[in-house]
């Protein structure tokens, strides 16, 4: 394959993503901006920013590949994530935006929750601070991994440098412009992944002849592959579904919500993502499956490559360095929103919190930009691992923050009577639990962690609030102010 047309367009793709975000410098004037914007984003952005930073390059790698491997029976992880997503946006966003608000403009999930609850005493934002640094670093991890595997597979170099080059690309525009870079580039992402999911499995039907052509030749490989259901047993099955619980905890996505300008456009903003996510992992699924027949008569040997590998077989060098593009971003999309969380973790949450009270809106911006770099270095060292699967790094994060932060979240949105003591249970139990049953296998422990790590945390906020309720006047107050501004909400 001519690489110089797949090099230029891939080029000039990261030019732009560059120049986007040194425009967002120049409206970046202090932490709000950084960090959330100034909350000033419309109901597209929001939406498609929400979308791409949640489908991040396992949408392209790992679901493909899975499917590639198992069949159909892995788009159950689809299915959940749909339903998840919807009761997010139906359930959170709109509360969020109006309680993180409220709550002293909360910029961080862990500023929220402290102010949520009036908690003085820094455990529970300290506590938050550390689980989504755990967390986030592995996710981050995931994605680095991601884009190895494309600078490899594309350009043919060595893991390392690829690994090199993709993380230096996508540090460079998220130091520079923070949240609204990241924002923009992900509403352009968006679009090029959704163009990627649709010409190329279309390509594969046209080139094999047809839809019933490629099932008929996946049914000689593989019939189990036509089965929804496969080989599952009830756990694997429930563990699929599961990944639709984890989306209440997921802080790069919950940031989008407290983001927005407007809290009312938030229903515009649900049924834009909503369409854009089920035409993304539809897309993702039968690329998968279209790419075992497509590949039948010589098998990859990394089934995470599919979705490259048929762009690269299927189009013309031109079309091929769009598509990867179209990679890259789903890939960067994620780790840019997860770096800035982490970012404002560090800045917000521990500098400024423990360290320097007194700090101001110009130092706090240095160290959020230092604190992108240095996260970027630790998820370095953990994507060195040649032998790391992107859907298995994926599935212990989110499982991780759906754990800890899914049902503390829900509950501080609705539950008048939970306190921080029952928050700081819910976030230890939820991300304990997850740690040590991931360590674990055989039998019950192949459940997926984020089960029972997302039921031992709501059990635990339950449990304590209803022993200790809240008594604070002030908070009680300030709750039932909350309610009211979110239910006035069109």
């Amino acid at each position: 394959m001519n690489q110089l047309p797949l090099l230029v367009t891939f080029v000039v793709y990261l030019i732009g993503i560059l120049a986007l975000g040194l425009r967002a410098y120049g409206q970046t004037e202090d932490l709000s901006d950084y960090l959330l914007g100034g909350r000033r984003l419309g109901s597209v952005v929001t939406a498609l920013s929400v979308g791409a930073s949640d489908m991040s390059g396992w949408l392209l790698l790992g679901l493909p590949g899975a499917v590639y491997l198992s069949g159909l029976q892995e788009s159950w992880i689809g299915i959940g994530l749909i339903v998840g997503a919807y009761l997010n946006w139906l359930l959170v966003a709109r509360r969020l935006r109006v309680f993180s608000f409220h709550a002293s403009n909360s910029l961080t999930l862990p500023d929220y929750l402290e102010n949520r609850f009036g908690e003085s005493t820094r455990k529970l934002r300290l506590l938050s601070a550390a689980v989504i640094l755990l967390f986030f670093t592995f996710y981050t991890a995931s994605g680095l991994v991601s884009g190895a595997i494309l600078f490899e597979s594309s350009f043919g170099l060595s893991y390392s440098a690829a690994l090199i080059i993709g993380a230096v690309v996508i540090v460079s525009y998220t130091f520079v412009g923070g949240f609204l870079a990241v924002a923009w580039t992900d509403a352009i992402q968006a679009a090029l992944m959704a163009a990627a999911l649709v010409m190329t499995p279309i390509a594969v039907f046209t080139t094999l002849g047809g839809a019933g052509e490629v099932a008929a030749q996946v049914a000689e490989i593989n019939p189990q592959a036509l089965d929804l259901f496969g080989d599952l047993s009830a756990l694997g099955l429930l563990s699929l579904v599961a990944w639709g619980l984890g989306y209440a905890g997921q802080p790069h996505i919950l940031t989008r919500f407290m983001a927005i300008q407007d809290p009312a456009q938030l229903v515009s903003a649900r049924r834009l993502a909503m369409g854009w996510m089920v035409l993304m992992l539809v897309g993702s699924v039968v690329t998968g499956f279209a790419g075992l027949a497509y590949f039948a008569a010589n098998p990859l040997e990394n089934p995470e490559t599919v979705f490259i590998s048929l762009s690269q077989a299927l189009f013309n060098p031109w079309v091929a360095g769009v598509i990867t593009a179209a990679i890259l971003s789903a890939i960067m999309s994620t780790i840019d929103s997860q770096l800035l969380v982490c970012s404002s973790v560090i800045s917000e949450d521990f500098y400024r919190t423990f360290f320097r009270p007194q700090a101001g809106s110009a130092e706090l911006l240095r160290v959020s930009r230092l604190a992108v770099v240095g996260v970027a270095l630790v998820a370095l060292l953990i994507a060195t691992d040649r032998d790391s699967r992107v859907l298995d790094l994926v599935s212990y994060a989110w499982a991780g923050f759906g754990a800890a932060f899914g049902p503390v979240i829900l509950l501080s949105l609705f539950m008048r009577s939970m306190t921080a003591h029952a928050a700081i249970a819910g976030l230890l139990g939820g991300a304990v639990t997850v740690v040590v049953w991931s360590s674990l296998s055989g039998g019950l422990f192949d459940l997926y962690e984020l089960v029972p790590g997302f039921f031992v945390s709501l059990v635990l906020i339950l449990g304590v609030s209803r022993w200790l309720p809240e008594t604070n006047s002030a908070v009680l107050q300030q709750f039932d102010e909350a309610r009211t501004l979110s239910q006035a909400v069109p």
